[in-house]
């Protein structure tokens, strides 16, 4: 980089971000500075150190901690090919080899793995800088490869390569009602907070991101919180492999959880508001903004809300950056605030200390979503369906070995084997519920069923065929979680790291006794002492291996005596930190 660039580049970050300089938005401007140079240059960090106020290692440190931020070097063609179990038995390795012979001797694109595209329904898949292109095929490889290789700017390339479907295959209530603008926000003023707390109380809505908390309370207890000012924030950061539905719901009934939001602001006296969206769905990011600000034209967003003195609330978009953790709310809030998204020690939880240590209410999409229906249709309507404990529906992301992946909405207390049948899975092995975090469930338990009281899911249901190999998948999940770690806390830190190790052995017919012990060990220390979920969930499909399928691992089992053990402490102490490139 020549003296003059280097110049340009300074002064063009200073005049694109000096004028509403705040350090809690560091990561937007990063996400933004790495979509203009295609890395972040150094004179961009030396003008961000100036515009707001920070040191050279507190930007570099927000750089390292999220996958899509690079300071490396541009590179014009930034490839990531999704490495989710479910891109990988659709083909993606054969696609990924393919495109990477084509261009062999290109210096303007660079190839990796990536952990999940949010594309589970149409891949294999891939990202090419930060944009998604689903259902890939040789055709569509050589398509890419001769636009690459021919220097067409991205910007330039044919539309039909970057169509994502959003396919619904079974509507339920919630999904078949369509949204009519402010019908719900109209019903909420008119209720006033007290009423929609009971609404929603009546309701038995309890939160759809995985963890199931009741919502009413979850609002009352920001409501009742002192602070000067509120926040709403909506979780759309859908890092779960396997998990979709956010993104469908984004895209076809974005008014809906917008909606949803000006609610939770309206019961909590909230003002300003935020969507958290994840890196991978940058395509829905201009589509977003021009829903917020149709609704602000229209009275929805903004001052005096549909007329209504004091009721001022708009919402901001922001851009993740590759970061599976931020899926945790707290983290999410670090990452809100311009920071690496670690989870924070809790309590205090975020309804009372979050975004800037002010109550935040953090909602995942479908939850705001549904806030949306109940408004409009009543809690009687709502909690009519489903189970005691498990009120109304649900949406699952449907992937992996069946005939028609897709989004599928369920009343609570169907069974496994129900919606099995109804995807064309019938010759499945068994079902990984809530993603790589989740639980497995073999064929044999079918009838066991969807809900909080049984089986929760986090919206993620992939199908494994009798053809595909439990042990390829554990493994997958380990490499994948020894990526997202945040290394936070020593359990997760190093039992991520020391797993996937563990499981090669298995794969390779060379452990022992000995290694499968210590894999019982290394699962049950993670999930008692991990310092958040993340750490505590990750060996979760492990654990039910372990229990459930015995036989995976003694069949890699080494037949001699004299193969040595898995040397726990050695490959401790050799433990360092593991970047994109080496954990893919």
């Amino acid at each position: 980089m020549s003296p003059e660039q280097a110049q340009t580049i300074f002064e063009d970050t200073r005049q694109r971000f000096a004028g509403a300089a705040d350090d809690t938005r560091l990561l937007q401007y990063l996400v933004d500075i790495q979509h203009r140079y295609h890395f972040i240059p150094p004179p961009a960090i030396e003008a961000l150190q100036q515009i707001l106020h920070l040191t050279r290692a507190q930007i570099e440190s927000v750089i390292d901690f999220y996958s899509f931020l690079h300071s490396d070097q541009a590179i014009r063609y930034r490839i990531l090919f999704s490495n989710n179990i479910t891109d990988r038995w659709a083909g993606s390795a054969a696609m990924m080899q393919r495109l990477t012979v084509a261009l062999h001797g290109c210096e303007d694109a660079g190839i990796a793995l990536t952990a999940c595209s949010g594309l589970c329904d149409q891949g294999p898949s891939m990202l090419i800088n930060g944009r998604a292109i689903g259902r890939l095929t040789p055709s569509r490889i050589d398509d890419i490869a001769a636009l690459i290789l021919s220097g067409v700017e991205l910007e330039d390339w044919p539309e039909s390569l970057f169509m994502i479907d959003n396919v619904i295959q079974r509507s339920d209530r919630q999904l078949a009602l369509s949204c009519q603008p402010a019908a719900a926000l109209r019903r909420a003023i008119e209720l006033g907070p007290d009423l929609i707390l009971q609404t929603l109380n009546e309701s038995g809505l309890r939160g759809r991101g995985g963890a199931g908390f009741a919502t009413a309370t979850k609002w009352s207890l920001c409501r009742q919180a002192s602070a000067d000012q509120r926040f709403i924030v909506c979780n759309a950061d859908e890092g779960e492999p396997g998990t979709f539905k956010d993104r469908l719901l984004l895209a076809q009934y974005a008014d809906s959880v917008i909606e949803g939001m000006t609610i939770a602001a309206l019961t909590v006296s909230a003002r300003r508001g935020f969507i958290y969206l994840r890196g991978e769905y940058r395509f829905l990011l201009e589509p977003l903004q021009a829903d917020l600000q149709r609704r602000r034209e229209q009275g929805l967003l903004g001052s005096a809300i549909l007329g209504q003195a004091g009721f001022d609330f708009d919402i901001e978009i922001h851009l993740g950056a590759g970061a599976y953790i931020c899926g945790e709310e707290s983290a999410l809030i670090e990452s809100l605030e311009g920071k690496r998204g670690i989870p924070r020690i809790r309590p205090p939880f975020p309804v009372t200390h979050g975004y800037l240590g002010q109550p935040t209410i953090v909602n995942n999409v479908e939850t705001l979503f549904s806030v949306e229906r109940i408004l409009q249709k009543g809690a009687k309507w709502f909690s009519e369906i489903g189970t005691e404990q498990s009120r109304s529906s649900r949406l699952i992301s449907i992937s992996g070995d069946c005939e028609e992946p897709g989004v599928y909405e369920y009343p609570f207390g169907v069974s496994l084997r129900q919606i099995v049948q109804d995807c064309g899975g019938s010759d499945a092995q068994a079902v990984q519920m809530a993603g790589a975090a989740g639980t497995t469930v073999l064929a044999r338990d079918f009838d066991r069923c969807l809900s909080f009281e049984d089986l929760a899911t986090g919206g993620s249901f992939m199908v494994i065929g009798k053809q595909r190999s439990l042990l390829d998948m554990l493994q997958n999940f380990a490499w994948f979680f020894r990526h997202e770690s945040c290394g936070f806390c020593t359990p997760c830190r190093i039992g991520n790291h020391l797993l996937p190790e563990l499981l090669q052995r298995f794969a390779e017919a060379q452990a022992t006794g000995h290694d499968l012990r210590q894999l019982k060990d290394i699962a049950e220390t993670m999930h008692r002492s991990s310092f958040c979920g993340l750490g505590s969930s990750a060996p979760t499909a492990l654990s039910d291996a372990l229990e459930q399928s015995p036989e995976i691992f003694t069949a890699g089992m080494a037949s001699s005596s004299d193969n040595p053990a898995f040397d726990l402490s050695a490959a401790t102490r050799e433990y360092r930190t593991i970047t994109e490139t080496e954990s893919w």
